[in-house]
C-alpha cells in the first residue's frame, strides 16, 4: 500500500488531483476508530451488576471519555498545526489500544475510568490529524474527501453495536482484548498513511494555505463565521442526538411496535445519515458550500414540524428524509471552516469534530431529562424546531465567492 500511495503522491501532488489511496486508508481507520469507540457502552450493562455501579458513576465513565475526546481535539490539532507529527497517527492508536486493554480487566471503578479516558485521547488524537490528511490528499475536490473520511466514522459507529451483540454480549468484558487488536491494524495502515504525510501531504497543504491566504478574510468575518457555524453543529447534533438516543423508545411508546421493528427503523434512520455524509462534499464542491449548508440544516425544518404530528405509516419515510438532509451538513461545515482560517486545519477540524461529540453526549443527556420529566413525546416537539437556526447561514461571509 505504502508503494501505490507514494506513487500516487508523486504524480497527483504536480497536478493538485485527488489521492484516492490516502483518503480510502484514512476512511478504513475511521471505521475501525469508531467501530472501538462505541463498544464503550456496550460493556455498561456488565459494569453495572459486577462492579454495583449506580447510573451516576456509569454517567461519569461517559463523561471522562467525553472530555477527553471532545477537549483534547482541537489542542492536539493546534499542536500539529504549529509542529507537524506525521507519527502522531499510528502513536495515538496505541491510546485506544491500551483503553480496550484496560476496559477488558478493569474489575474496579477507577480502572474503568482510566480505560475509558485512554480511549477518548485515541480519539482524540485520530480525528483532528486524520482529518488534516484528507485536506492533503483532497486535490480540489475537499468536499468530497471529508466526506469519504466521515463516511468511514459513520460505519464504524453502525458496526459497533452489531459486534458488541455478537462477541462481547457472549463472551463478556474479557472479549475488549480481542477489539484491541483492530488497533494494531490501525496503527499499520496508519504508518504508511504518515510516511506519505512526511514526504508527500505536507507540501500539498501549504501550497493550498499559500493559495487560500492570498485572498484573506477579514478576521471578523472569519470569526463570526466560525460561531455561526458551531451553532449549526449545535443544532445538527442535539436533533440527530434525539433520534439515535430516543427514537426506538418513541416507537415504542407512540405506536405500540416491537423492539425488532424499533430497531429495523433506527437502521433506516442510520443509513440516510451515511447516504447523507457522503452526498453532502461532493455537492457542496459542485454547488457552493453555502448553499448546501442552508439545505441540509434549514431544509430539514418543515420535515421535523411534521414529525411529532403522523403516524406510523409517515414516521419512517420523514425520519429518512430528515437523516439524508442533516448529515449532508457536516463535511460541508468542516471544510468551509477551514477555508475561513488558512493555516489551521488541524485545530479548526478538532474543534469540530470536538464540539459535535461533545453536543451528541450532551444534547442526549438532557434530553433524557426532559424525556424522565415530561415524555418522550416532547422530546420531538421541541427538537422539531433546532433546524430553524439555520437562519442564520444567511450571516456567513461569501468566503467561497472571494476566492
Amino acid at each position: 500500500m505504502r508503494d501505490t500511495m507514494t506513487a500516487g503522491g508523486k504524480s497527483d501532488a504536480a497536478a493538485n488531483g485527488t489521492v484516492f489511496g490516502v483518503i480510502a486508508a484514512i476512511s478504513f481507520c475511521h471505521l475501525l476508530n469508531d467501530m472501538m469507540q462505541s463498544l464503550l457502552p456496550a460493556i455498561y450493562p456488565g459494569l453495572k451488576t459486577d462492579l454495583g455501579l449506580s447510573f451516576g458513576q456509569i454517567g461519569l465513565v461517559t463523561l471522562a471519555y467525553q472530555l477527553t475526546a471532545s477537549i483534547l481535539q482541537p489542542l492536539v490539532g493546534l499542536y500539529a498545526d504549529k509542529r507537524p507529527t506525521p507519527l502522531a497517527l499510528p502513536g495515538g492508536t496505541l491510546f485506544s489500544l491500551a483503553g480496550l486493554s484496560v476496559l477488558s480487566i478493569a474489575h474496579n471503578y477507577p480502572l474503568v475510568l482510566v480505560g475509558a479516558s485512554l480511549l477518548g485521547v485515541g480519539s482524540s488524537v485520530f480525528h483532528p490529524e486524520s482529518s488534516r490528511v484528507a485536506r492533503m490528499a483532497a486535490g480540489a475536490r475537499h468536499g468530497l474527501a471529508q466526506s469519504l473520511f466521515q463516511v468511514g466514522g459513520n460505519a464504524g459507529q453502525a458496526l459497533g453495536p452489531l459486534a458488541a451483540a455478537i462477541v462481547v454480549v457472549r463472551w463478556g468484558q474479557s472479549s475488549l482484548a480481542f477489539f484491541a487488536l483492530l488497533a494494531l491494524l490501525s496503527g499499520t495502515v496508519l504508518w504508511n498513511v504518515a510516511t506519505w504525510y512526511r514526504h508527500h501531504g505536507l507540501e500539498r497543504l501549504h501550497a493550498g494555505r499559500k493559495a487560500a491566504a492570498a485572498i484573506p478574510l477579514p478576521r471578523g468575518h472569519a470569526t463570526r463565521g466560525i460561531l455561526i457555524l458551531l451553532a449549526l453543529i449545535f443544532s445538527k447534533y442535539v436533533y440527530l442526538a434525539s433520534l439515535t438516543s430516543y427514537y426506538t423508545f418513541y416507537l415504542i411508546h407512540r405506536f405500540g411496535v416491537s423492539v425488532q421493528n424499533a430497531q429495523l427503523h433506527l437502521f433506516a434512520f442510520l443509513a440516510a445519515v451515511a447516504v447523507g455524509t457522503v452526498l453532502g462534499g461532493p455537492l457542496g464542491d459542485r454547488f457552493g458550500r453555502k448553499y448546501i449548508i442552508w439545505f441540509s440544516i434549514l431544509g430539514a425544518l418543515p420535515f421535523t414540524l411534521l414529525l411529532p404530528h403522523v403516524g406510523l405509516v409517515w414516521t419512517g419515510p420523514l425520519t429518512i428524509v430528515i437523516g439524508l438532509i442533516l448529515a449532508s451538513a457536516f463535511p460541508a461545515i468542516v471544510v468551509f471552516a477551514q477555508e475561513l482560517v488558512p493555516g489551521k486545519v488541524g485545530m479548526i477540524s478538532g474543534l469540530f469534530f470536538g464540539f459535535s461529540f461533545g453536543m451528541g453526549g450532551l444534547g442526549a443527556a438532557v434530553l433524557g431529562w426532559l424525556a424522565d420529566r415530561a415524555g418522550i413525546d416532547a422530546v420531538y416537539q421541541l427538537c422539531a424546531f433546532l433546524p430553524a437556526i439555520g437562519l442564520l447561514t444567511a450571516l456567513l461571509p461569501d468566503a467561497e465567492r472571494r476566492r
